[in-house]
């Protein structure tokens, strides 16, 4: 299983009961996450920028670390 580092930028939208991810862009430095998140910032309730850990295999996604956050976001951890 072949991990790697990737980054990703998720809006957040207010849904009935809380809220919701958007659509996820890819970004290809953290410094980039950050770029793209704050330029989304003024369109979306949230926005948040994670670096995560990729299976490369299967694609799937795991342990999202916060990079940058900018109003309201949801919880991917829970």
């Amino acid at each position: 299983m072949a991990m790697a580092e990737k980054y990703i930028v998720l809006p957040f939208k207010r849904v009935r009961g809380g809220l919701a991810p958007g659509e996820m862009r890819a970004a290809s430095t953290a410094a980039g996450a950050e770029k793209v998140a704050s330029a989304m910032a003024p369109r979306h309730i949230g926005v948040a920028a994670y670096a995560v850990q990729v299976d490369m295999e299967s694609g799937n996604m795991s342990s999202p670390r916060l990079l940058a956050q900018f109003g309201e976001i949801g919880d991917l951890t829970a």
